[in-house]
């Protein structure tokens, strides 16, 4: 059995990717956002995390968030995540062997990509890469016509201007999923 090593870090703030077990060319969470986003309120609701950044791509996500002080429990959060996003959406997708004997839906890919924030450079990098996705992998041709992303409440902040990348920067769109 694998050995995964998480950082524990109370009241961290963490960098996620969450992938569709079958990626390509799958466009469930996009298809299901208003879903998506009503699991996520209602896990923030139970067990409270705070956003910095999320996009939601049409088979995967990214997201940058923090737990409250003295908390370190994300893993309960995601899972809690998946599977009430995993119940509300239709059952028609194609689920292997092995996870119909486990009960599971052919949803999500077991496993996630997570990343501890180490400092401000760190958070701002993740932030941007966040907000760049959607024109990375060409669903977009300005970060601002992307509408399942917290880059337009960033904008608002005070964040970001409107028409950030749209010189788009190579730095930014080198790096990869």
């Amino acid at each position: 059995m694998s050995d995964y090593h998480r950082n524990w870090q109370p009241g961290g703030c963490w960098f996620f990717t969450h992938v569709l077990h079958n990626r390509h060319g799958n466009d469930l969470l996009v298809r299901y956002v208003d879903e998506l986003r009503e699991t996520v309120r209602h896990i923030r609701y139970q067990h409270p995390f705070q956003i910095h950044g999320w996009v939601v791509l049409p088979d995967h996500l990214h997201c940058l968030i923090s737990l409250p002080e003295g908390d370190v429990d994300y893993a309960l959060r995601w899972r809690l995540i998946k599977t009430r996003f995993s119940k509300a959406i239709p059952k028609n997708e194609n689920i292997d062997n092995v996870r119909l004997q486990r009960g599971e839906r052919g949803i999500w890919q077991r496993r996630y990509w997570e990343h501890t924030i180490r400092d401000q450079q760190d958070f701002n990098n993740h932030m941007d890469y966040i907000h760049i996705n959607p024109l990375k992998h060409g669903l977009v041709q300005r970060v601002q016509d992307w509408p399942y992303s917290t880059f337009h409440r960033c904008v608002e902040r005070g964040g970001y201007p409107i028409d950030w990348a749209d010189a788009v920067n190579a730095d930014l769109l080198s790096y990869r999923d």
